[in-house]
């Protein structure tokens, strides 16, 4: 017999989820727009060889097959790629600079963890044509004020530059990249494994963590404050490394310092990606920020608002022989702006119809018997109130919207 569970590391979401993504979902793209940030988005399958040698280390998790035409594919890895691809491919109509967010499915083969999924959703914003550190700062600040919005109050960035590690080797900066996951001991171990002498390691690990910031890290450190954050939410990190090895300038994450969930944003400047793709030079820099990740960690600090049904009323049905009236007294509803489900089975009791309003959260039931019907009313009931009203059906307009 056929399994109805998905597939390990992917997810069916109930309603009440989905509405909680709905909610997420929606904040970030105001904050987005509010930056003056456009919407893009790009196919969910590309070709494989425009991920090569783009992503580092984690090349092993690519979702890649040959697809029918023996092409080489691969799954949406990231969105800083296919980004680069579509701006070098539509550069002469979006015009630089070009502000863009992407909301879309990515896809690891990685091994599923609590915060860590096989498909899952990434929210990125990006700057494209820019060289400017001030490009590096404003994305910053705009990952900072979606967590500003969204009410939490430990949300931190730890910010470093590539261009302070560029005397180091990449397996040792990938090493250290996990120095919060594995400590020092499994960070030196990691550049030993990686063909790095063990007092070389141990020399580089402790270079970085006494690095300094340089004008570039101060400049956003600055920005940050005329921003309106305080210093808590924003330090110099010299340890954040991040592991892409399209990373090029500044580099940053977002933690929530109250909760030890990892980091819930992570970006970069990537001046190389587009050229490295298309052969055409334009600047780029941008994050990406874990929906999951950020939707858990909003959860853990009650900050999700409780969610019901966008449905605000229901209409039942009295019996069979008026079920038309129902469906015009519905069609009227909607029109008044209203979200109106009508009850779907006119063989199920009044009492029962009552109670699945009450087991969806909504306000209103509306009843239209043959009493009503006769008489050209309707008799609204207000479920939270337990009173109930008759009146002519374009006079309710004023009672749902007091």
């Amino acid at each position: 017999m056929t399994t109805t569970q998905p597939l390990k590391g992917f997810r069916d979401f109930l309603p009440e989820e989905a509405l909680k993504r709905q909610w997420l979902k929606s904040k970030i793209i105001e904050v987005f727009e509010s930056w003056g940030y456009d919407p893009i988005e790009t196919p969910t399958l590309e070709p494989l060889s425009i991920f090569e040698g783009q992503i580092g280390d984690d090349e092993k998790l690519f979702y890649k097959f040959k697809d029918a035409g023996d092409r080489d594919v691969a799954l949406r890895y990231d969105q800083s790629v296919p980004s680069a691809r579509y701006v070098a491919e539509n550069k002469d109509k979006l015009g630089l600079p070009f502000r863009r967010y992407q909301i879309q499915p990515v896809f690891r083969a990685e091994k599923p963890q609590k915060g860590r999924y096989r498909e899952f959703i990434q929210c990125d914003a990006d700057i494209f044509g820019v060289a400017s550190v001030l490009a590096d700062a404003e994305v910053i600040a705009v990952g900072l004020d979606v967590y500003r919005k969204l009410g939490f109050k430990n949300a931190k960035v730890l910010i470093n530059d590539r261009a302070l590690l560029k005397e180091f080797p990449y397996a040792a900066i990938s090493a250290i990249d996990k120095l919060k996951k594995i400590g020092e001991e499994g960070v030196i171990s990691e550049m030993v494994r990686r063909g790095i002498p063990e007092s070389e390691a141990k020399s580089y690990l402790e270079k970085i963590q006494n690095l300094k910031p340089n004008d570039n890290v101060n400049f956003i450190l600055d920005y940050l404050s005329r921003q309106g954050f305080d210093k808590s939410w924003y330090e110099f990190a010299p340890t954040i490394a991040r592991s892409f090895s399209y990373s090029s300038g500044p580099i940053w994450e977002i933690v929530i310092t109250d909760l030890e969930s990892g980091s819930v944003l992570g970006g970069e400047r990537f001046d190389g990606l587009v050229e490295s793709i298309s052969g055409t030079k334009i600047e780029a820099t941008g994050f990406g920020l874990g929906f999951d990740r950020t939707l858990e960690a909003a959860e853990a600090l009650g900050l999700v608002p409780d969610l019901k049904t966008k449905v605000q009323v229901l209409v039942t049905i009295f019996n069979e022989d008026l079920v038309n009236n129902s469906i015009e007294i519905s069609n009227t509803l909607r029109g008044f702006g209203l979200n109106v489900e009508t009850y779907p089975n006119p063989k199920d009791k009044f009492a029962k119809q009552i109670k699945y309003a009450l087991s969806k959260g909504m306000k209103w039931a509306v009843v239209c018997g043959p009493d009503e019907a006769e008489k050209g009313v309707i008799t609204i009931k207000n479920l939270i109130l337990n009173e109930q009203t008759e009146c002519d059906i374009n006079s309710s307009r004023d009672l749902f919207f007091k």
